[in-house]
Parts: structure tokens; sequence; C-alpha cells
């Protein structure tokens, strides 16, 4: 399949400083990339060399085989920044109806954008009456304006309550279930965790690590941590049964490397009746950015 997004090689430095080294790495239609790393990574940098903001210093890179900033790559591409800004007199339907006029497509189209975001009973307030949240939508509504191919979202649930992120994560799964491929960065690892289907690594402007969360988990190689729960008396056998643990609030915590995690989850069943309740923990996205940003080696 044809990637919307191919980046191969990518290098941009900002004189002796190097935002981004050597970066490859592609999008395909429906799929969602969770983009990650700390402030510096070199997300930014990506980004706007995706928009054809700021030229790169070496690589290349296609949208949908164009070059970014060309009118083809910017018909097929979508932005939605962390901190959107829009003209506080304006109502919500007024700014997208002004948006749909720039990209040549009908205003009328506005309030069904507008209701798709969950705006279309505040369509006709001032967007100055708005909460950020509001904003964020506004903005996503822009963003799908002319059913765009690629979406590129930096921090986009900023300033959402839970259940609108839930709503939020619910649309760009329609979008992807459609075709759209999405490049998402954020820092709320647990949102991006479940609602993605690829994670890409940046430390230092270097692509670290890449692959689905059971890919990193098994490239990670951390332990696994099992919590036990004993019937009453049993907490003590347990522990010496499996060999160590420690008591946290009458269950036993405790950890084992992955390749040990069958055969202690057979002693574990082998305890029969005084286990009430067990849960098997794998790491989680946090566990697996925090090692793999540690370094290139990961």
């Amino acid at each position: 399949m044809t990637s919307t997004l191919t980046i191969s090689q990518l290098t941009k430095r900002f004189g002796d400083v190097a935002a981004l080294t050597d970066v490859s790495l592609g999008v395909a239609p429906g799929e969602r990339v969770a983009l990650l790393g700390h402030n510096g990574a070199g997300k930014s940098t990506m980004m706007k060399i995706i928009l054809g903001l700021i030229p790169s210093t070496a690589g290349d890179v296609a949208v949908c085989g164009f070059a970014p900033g060309s009118a083809a790559a910017r018909s097929a591409v979508a932005y939605l920044p962390e901190n959107v800004a829009f003209h506080p007199a304006l109502t919500g339907e007024e700014q997208i109806r002004h948006y749909l006029r720039l990209r040549g497509e009908r205003p009328a189209l506005a309030m069904g954008l507008l209701e798709k975001v969950g705006l279309g009973q505040a369509a006709r307030r001032r967007i100055g009456t708005y909460s950020k949240g509001m904003r964020q939508r506004v903005g996503l509504a822009q963003a799908l304006i002319g059913h765009p191919k690629l979406l590129i979202l930096d921090e986009p649930t900023s300033g959402l309550d839970p259940v609108s992120r839930r709503e939020f994560y619910t649309l760009l799964d329609e979008l992807a279930s459609h075709g759209a491929s999405i490049l998402l960065s954020s820092h709320a690892l647990t949102e991006v965790e479940a609602r993605t289907d690829r994670i890409v690594i940046l430390s230092k402007g270097r692509l670290v690590a890449e692959g689905t969360l059971a890919d990193l988990r098994r490239r990670a190689d951390l332990p696994v941590m099992l919590h036990i729960t004993a019937r009453n008396g049993y907490a003590a056998d347990i522990m010496q049964s499996l060999g160590g643990g420690i008591l946290v609030d009458g269950a036993l915590h405790l950890s084992c490397p992955q390749s040990q995690k069958l055969e202690t989850l057979g002693r574990i069943a082998s305890l029969g009746t005084k286990v009430a309740d067990f849960d098997v923990l794998p790491p989680s996205l946090e566990d697996l950015y925090a090692h793999f940003s540690r370094g290139p080696q990961a």
C-alpha cells in the first residue's frame, strides 16, 4: 500500500544544532501514528517540514507523492496546532464559513462540520465566549475541511475534558476508517496507548523506536508486574512459593522477566485456592517511552 506520508533520511540543522538526524518513517492510508518525544526532540520541526513551512537540510519528504508546501500537498494535508486562535467576535459558524470559502468549499457545509465535532448547539455563539476545549473543536472542524488525506495533530486534546477527549478519539477512529492518515503528537501517553496503530519515539532528533505497542514491549524486554491477591492467611505461603515480592495493602506485588512470564503464571495457577485473584500488568507506554528515550542503543 502506498504511504500517504513518506519520510526518508530526514535531517534538519539550525546552524550547529541538529534538530533531526536521518529520520525515516511512513504513514499508510487509514493508519494512526503517535509521534512521541520530549520537548526539543524534533517533533515540531518534523511537522513544520511536512507542512512545507520550513525546508529540510537533507533527505526526502512526500505527502501523497508531492513535495511539502506544493499546492497538491497543501490540498491533501490538514493541521491542528496545540493552541488555536480565532477571531473572538465571530461565531463558530462564521469562522468555519470563512475557512470554507478560502478552501473553495461551500460555506453551507459549516454547520455539518461543527455538529461533527460537537459544537452544533454553540455554532452561533461568539468564539470569545468559548472555553479552550471548544476553541480546540473549532480548530478540528477547520482541519476537516476538504476531507484531508493526512491530518497532522499537535497535542490535539489540550484543554479537552475526559469525555470530550474520548469523543475526539472516536472521531479520529471514524476518519481513519475512511482512509485518512493521522500523525499525532502528544504527551498524554495513556490516551494514545490504546488509540493508535503505531508509535514513533524521537529522542534528540533521532528515531529511537518504532512499532506497535506489542513490538515495543518485545524489544524493550522490561519486567512484567504481577499483583496477586491471597485468600485470608495464605499471603506468606504464596510469597514463599513464588520466591519474593512485597505485600501492598494485602496484595503481593511481584515482577518477573518477560522470558519467565508463562512459567510464573503456571506457578501461580498451581497454588490453587490459596489465590483469590491476580492481575498481569505489562509495561505501559510510559515505561516504554522512558526506556527508549534514554539513548539510541534502545
